[in-house]
Formats: C-alpha cells, structure tokens, sequence
C-alpha cells in the first residue's frame, strides 16, 4: 500500500470525522454571538480563536466541513447518477447521431463554468447550498460523460465484448454487465480527484456569497468575512484556508493512492 494512499486517507478520515462529531458535540454553540471575546487569537478556551462576531473558529471549522462535504458529495453523486449512463450510451453509439448528441453537450456545458452556472442558477432561484450543489453537480455530469466514454470505447473491442455481442446481448446489458465493471476502478478514482474539486468549488462558490448562506458555517465565506481583518487577526483566513488545504491535499493523495493501488499493471511495475 503507498504512502499517497495511507497520507491521503488520514488526511480525509481526520476532516471527515470532525464532520460527523460536530453532528453530536461542538466545543460551542457555532451560531451564538460573543461580542466581548470577538477577534480572540488561539487559546486554552478556544482553540482556534473567535471570529468578528466572538464565535468559537473550531466549533464553526467542524461545522464547515460538514456543509462542505455534504455539498461535494451530493455533487459529486448527481455527476455520476448522469455522467456515467450518457457515457456508457456514446460509447455504445459510437459515431451515431446520439453518440454526436451526447458530446456536443457536454462540450457545451464545458464551455459555462460551475461559477457561471450558479450565477445563472442563483440569478433565477437564489443563493444557497442546493443551489451550489445543482451549480456543482450539472459541471459534474460531462466530466464523468468523458471519461466514461473514454474508456468503454477501448473495451468494445475487446474479444469478451465481441463474445458477448454474439451470444446475442445487447448493447444495454453488455454496457452494465461488461463495461461498466470494467471501468469502475477508472469512476472511483475520478470520484475522489472530483470530489476534492467539489470542496474547492463550494468554497470558491461561498466566498463569492452563491454558497450556503447564514447562519450555516462555510469555509469559503469565512474567508470572505476574514479578508478585511487579516492585518490583525490572521487568525481568521489562516484556518480556513488551512482546513481547504487539508482536505483537497489529503483527497488528491487518496486519488492518486487508489489509482496505483486499483490498477494492476501499476502493482505488478512495483513488485
């Protein structure tokens, strides 16, 4: 097992259990205002200090990764649940006019941004998390469309695949039964490098205020709020930014340790 690997998941096993506990237990209460403690540096009481309202930065850290784990994943999912299918169906269409159909669309939706999109999103609905999360989600689904047809178009013509059509399959099941096994490997690790995008796109997305909005801790609008004050409390984009940090390295390095460790000719290389 390499070192990416096992870095890589001690690094997202760390923010994602401060995820799930800040579900049951925070040092404080990360929405009750402070004002007498506002601006506070690290200390015994509160770890991280407090921000310009005196609310406990760890507590608000905790809650952040929540949001910004829940807004990745559910992007990341709905890109998947989309991308994956449409790219299984123009591999299996391959020079058809629904194989051309497929890609110009995703070309087109490549060219608009997932901040472009959720300006566009927000500019009709709103801000907010959902939002962000759609925003995120529709970048998503081309990304995976792409890779999946990528793949699956080296596999059809494989001999397993040239048994499999003539012993009287169809496209759709050989596409579920055959490829989709096949790439999967490919998909997860995709999943996680997209994953680590998702958390930078949702801070980028709350920085800008398309994100989750208050009273809901996010670390990208705690950089926002932070940007005016990093003169005297550097506290406040010092953490944040740290905790961004963290969590893409330690997903980037899980990505890169699952692709070696999923790949057989990698581990054969290796031995």
């Amino acid at each position: 097992m390499s070192r990416n690997l096992i870095l890589g998941a001690a690094l997202s096993s760390l923010v994602l259990m401060a995820a799930l506990m800040s579900f049951i237990w925070t040092p404080y209460d990360h929405a009750v205002l402070n004002i007498p403690a506002k601006l506070q540096p690290p200390n015994a009481q509160n770890w991280f200090g407090t921000d310009h309202f005196g609310r406990d930065m760890f507590s608000m850290i905790m809650v952040g990764a929540r949001t910004s784990i829940a807004v990745a994943l559910v992007a990341v999912g709905i890109g998947m649940t989309l991308g994956v299918p449409l790219g299984l169906t123009a591999a299996a269409r391959k020079g058809s006019w629904l194989d051309e159909f497929i890609m110009r669309g995703n070309d087109l939706v490549f060219a608009f941004p997932s901040l472009v999109i959720a300006i566009l999103i927000t500019a009709v609905f709103g801000a907010g998390a959902i939002n962000a999360i759609i925003a995120i989600g529709i970048f998503n689904i081309p990304v995976f469309a792409r890779i999946t047809r990528g793949a699956a178009l080296s596999l059809w013509e494989r001999e397993f695949i040239l048994a499999a059509r003539v012993s009287g399959k169809g496209a759709a099941r050989i596409s579920a039964e055959h490829i989709l096994p096949n790439v999967a490997n490919l998909l997860i690790v995709q999943g996680t490098i997209q994953f680590s995008l998702g958390i930078l796109a949702e801070a980028g997305l709350s920085y800008v205020g398309l994100g989750a909005q208050p009273p809901t801790p996010s670390w990208g609008r705690m950089l926002a709020d932070a940007q005016t004050m990093v003169s005297f409390a550097p506290h406040l984009a010092l953490i944040p930014g740290l905790a961004i940090i963290m969590t893409v390295l330690g997903l980037n390095l899980l990505g890169d340790g699952l692709r070696d460790w999923l790949d057989p000719r990698i581990r054969v290389a290796r031995a």
